[in-house]
């Protein structure tokens, strides 16, 4: 088949994916400085640059929520069980034989099911865990001096491991990832995708008769 340069990834796209990904290694960067891992900005500078990042985070998860809802992207992180078989198999062994991917990429369905998948887990589950319990993390101290009782939490614990477990799921997310966007058609084609906005797709013939089909109807009119 022959392919076309299409225009897949929007701006507010490709700020929002990257500023994610810049925010997410900065949050786990402070965040296991705060747990003691290691000594960069000190103990009270990571706790100041960790909770303005999240709150940036934050901001940044309200921008996309909106524009994913207004614009109907959001349709493209419902997920389904069609052909997520072939395409674990084609991760898993089909990669390596370079056997044709499984699934097509278009404008109207960037990921493929196991993407899906991945993306709403993390969005329904990994994400809004880890904002809850950091929010939780910040403010548990200030109960009585904000008048809400009903976080008047008495132990941190189960909080901090479930903030934990939550950003040790966004690092492995994001490890894999790397990995993944180097799995293109070249080393480099998804990263240059996520830059420009455009990625070479191969074209339909079946939408090129009905292009042109249209095409004609349209001058006879």
């Amino acid at each position: 088949m022959s392919k076309k340069r299409v225009y897949i990834y929007k701006g507010f796209e490709r700020f929002w994916h990257w500023m994610q990904a810049i925010l997410i290694f900065f949050l786990a960067f402070t965040g296991f400085e705060i747990h003691g891992t290691y000594s960069f900005f000190g103990y009270r500078d990571a706790v100041r640059y960790h909770n303005v990042a999240a709150y940036m985070f934050i901001a940044l998860i309200v921008f996309a929520i909106f524009w994913h809802l207004t614009t109907g992207e959001y349709k493209q992180y419902i997920p389904t069980l069609k052909n997520i078989k072939a395409q674990l198999d084609y991760y898993l062994f089909g990669i390596f034989r370079n056997a044709p991917h499984p699934t097509k990429k278009t404008v109207l369905s960037k990921l493929n099911p196991l993407q899906k998948l991945t993306y709403f887990g993390l969005k329904i589950l990994v994400i809004p865990l880890s904002v809850t319990s950091g929010l939780l993390y910040m403010f548990y101290r200030y109960p009585s001096k904000q008048g809400i009782e009903a976080i008047n939490i008495q132990s941190l614990e189960f909080i901090a491991i479930f903030h934990t477990v939550a950003a040790i799921l966004l690092v492995a997310f994001i490890i894999t990832h790397l990995y993944l966007i180097t799995t293109g058609e070249t080393v480099t084609s998804n990263l240059k995708a996520m830059l420009t906005g455009y990625e070479e797709l191969e074209e339909d013939k079946k939408d090129e008769k009905i292009d042109v089909k249209n095409l004609s109807t349209e001058k006879l009119d």
